[in-house]
């Protein structure tokens, strides 16, 4: 198969890729390395420079492909809150570009990533698909957007698509050296610094932690599952498993070997309190289950940190 990875010198979308040349698939990766990074693209992918808002660069890059994993985005609820502008051109403009163009180059397949943050402060934990989509901030918007975009499209147009809502995603190439680092990344730096890690809000809100080749596998199902079940639809791809930011300390402080010491300072705008999903959807219709636990995954990830 001939796949493109928008995004994929970033931290997912470089596992996607070589996961998709491990099994024999031709790859093209547009990504402008805003926050991706070029070391992350392995030699055998065909690399596209340019942003999915470039109209002319999408088009270059969807042509003669059957499925696109449609992950390029600018991440962050904090980022999106500092410039929702750049947010909304990456995440809205940049999905409807791949779509349409998609399309118009006869693609059969688009599988989006969409996010938990969809759903907001969710009333109903674990979330199912079908619980209100209630967003909190710019990012979340763009990817709620973008989600529906996706959806309608196949219900329009000669296109599947299937969008895959992720639930805080962690694994190797997470880094923690950028502004918008996510936790869990930057919980490990400071305490293999001997320093504090900083806790928004009181460590008792929870998240629904997803290995990277978890998801990874959710997009290789998404792309094979039958158009009658699942194009058109949305997926919740987690455990289901609830982790509070104090638990993780304590995790990676076991595997680092050092008692976590954290400073604790105001919750971030947008933020929400709880995150759980019901995944029973994508186990019953994709086939998908996780393989890799918290502790397992956490463990990996420290091995990558400390080879760094």
């Amino acid at each position: 198969m001939h796949s493109l990875v928008t995004g994929g010198a970033g931290f997912i979308g470089s596992h996607l890729a070589d996961a998709l040349l491990d099994r024999g698939d031709r790859v093209r990766v547009l990504d402008n390395l805003a926050t991706g990074r070029r070391e992350n693209l392995h030699p055998d992918v065909e690399f596209v420079d340019g942003s999915v808002a470039d109209a002319d660069a999408v088009a270059r890059a969807v042509e003669d492909i059957e499925v696109v994993f449609h992950l390029g985005a600018l991440g962050a609820v904090a980022r999106s809150v500092a410039d929702p502008r750049a947010s909304n051109d990456a995440n809205v403009n940049g999905t409807l570009n791949v779509l349409t163009l998609a399309r118009d180059a006869g693609a059969r397949r688009v599988v989006f990533a969409s996010s938990s943050s969809v759903y907001g402060g969710a009333e109903i934990v674990p979330t199912p698909e079908s619980a209100p989509l209630r967003p909190r901030s710019p990012y979340a918007v763009t990817k709620l957007t973008g989600d529906w975009y996706t959806r309608v499209f196949s219900d329009l147009y000669d296109l599947e698509t299937v969008v895959l809502r992720y639930f805080n995603v962690f694994g190797p190439r997470q880094r923690p050296d950028s502004t918008y680092a996510a936790v869990i990344p930057l919980f490990a730096a400071a305490m293999l610094a001997g320093e504090s890690p900083v806790v928004h809000g009181d460590g008792t809100q929870s998240r629904d932690f997803t290995y990277v080749t978890d998801v990874v596998a959710a997009n290789l199902a998404a792309a094979s599952a039958p158009a009658d079940q699942a194009s058109g639809q949305a997926f919740n791809i987690a455990p289901g498993e609830g982790t509070t930011l104090l638990e993780l300390l304590d995790g990676l402080g076991a595997r680092l070997g050092v008692t976590p010491d954290p400073v604790f300072v105001e919750s971030r705008p947008g933020d929400v309190h709880r995150s759980c999903a019901d995944a029973t959807a994508a186990r019953t219709i994709l086939g998908w289950a996780p393989r890799v636990s918290v502790a397992d995954g956490l463990a990996a990830y420290v091995d990558w940190i400390r080879s760094t």
